[in-house]
């Protein structure tokens, strides 16, 4: 573990680590997720690379995971954050108060996989029109289909 987290470590109990191709993996419960961002800043950790998110339909109890990739300049270490959202309140914490830039990396995953994000000053689609319903990267979002029209082909049906 890096030397910067092993503070992180001892602050919280509830969060889980390891490591995953070289890098510290932190499991956060979804209460401590603001406050360990808050830690994880003042331990150096300046820059909130990504927030993503997973969908584990029908392949683990908790369907969503949010997915925060953080980097200390100063210490050369990266964290990922990770924690777990209900299907039935896809709701965490904001980290755009932390880190103004997380504000469009959580924008597109409210847009692509309807998680909300409390204390966002602006959570709107950034992708898709402000009319579509669904939200695309979800498993259970239908596919739909187009039907296309070649020129040397013949009525498509």
């Amino acid at each position: 573990m890096s030397p910067v987290l092993e503070g992180l470590a001892g602050a919280f109990d509830s969060v889980v680590w390891e490591t995953s191709h070289g890098q510290d993996v932190a499991t956060v419960p979804a209460s401590d997720w603001l406050e360990f961002a808050r830690a994880a800043k003042t331990a150096g950790f300046d820059v909130c690379v990504d927030v993503t998110a997973v969908d584990w339909l029908r392949q683990r109890p908790e369907r969503f995971e949010v997915v925060a990739n953080l980097l200390s300049m100063g210490q050369r270490a990266r964290l990922r954050m990770i924690t777990t959202v209900s299907h039935q309140d896809p709701t965490i914490a904001s980290l755009t108060p932390l880190w103004p830039g997380a504000s469009f990396a959580e924008r597109e995953v409210y847009d692509m996989f309807g998680i909300r994000f409390d204390g966002h000053p602006d959570l709107t689609r950034i992708l898709m029109p402000d009319d579509w319903e669904g939200h695309p990267l979800r498993k259970d979002f239908g596919l739909g289909s187009v039907p296309v029209q070649f020129k040397a082909s013949h009525q498509v049906s």
